[in-house]
């Protein structure tokens, strides 16, 4: 970052830090009874934060980042790396793949689109050459 760039000068994420807890949450694969277990507070209490009733406190915003492997910029501002959800990691490899497959695929298609046209073109000049040679003998 250089001297005239500060944190603001990122692209943020411009959900509220309720839905960035959630979306953080989700990522993470917890319930919201479960990251309330793990935190030590109500069911609840996260869900007034995740529906931006209420905020969490510096202490707990800071024990809920470790929990959820993000910032407590991110939570807070929507600046930094956000978490990444392992289910659409996996889906969008398996359509990455389905995609290369269907490339290749059309790719062979055409390859062997061009041999039948110089097949279909060689049994064509083969057919004339007959014709006229059946012809020039009559």
């Amino acid at each position: 970052m250089s001297d005239a760039e500060t944190m603001w000068s990122e692209t943020r994420d411009l959900d509220s830090i309720g839905g960035r807890i959630r979306r953080a949450r989700e990522a993470a694969n917890f319930s919201g009874a479960q990251l309330a277990r793990r935190l030590g507070i109500k069911t609840a209490t996260v869900n007034a934060w995740e529906t931006g009733r209420s905020e969490p406190r510096a202490n707990r915003l800071t024990m809920l980042a470790g929990f959820l492997a993000v910032s407590p910029t991110w939570l807070l501002y929507g600046v930094g790396e956000a978490p990444t959800d392992e289910r659409m990691t996996t889906e969008l490899s398996m359509i990455s793949a389905s995609l290369k497959n269907l490339r290749d695929t059309h790719e062979r298609t055409g390859e062997a689109l061009d041999r039948l046209e110089e097949q279909i073109g060689r049994l064509a000049r083969a057919a004339r050459a007959d014709a006229d040679e059946a012809a020039g003998q009559s």
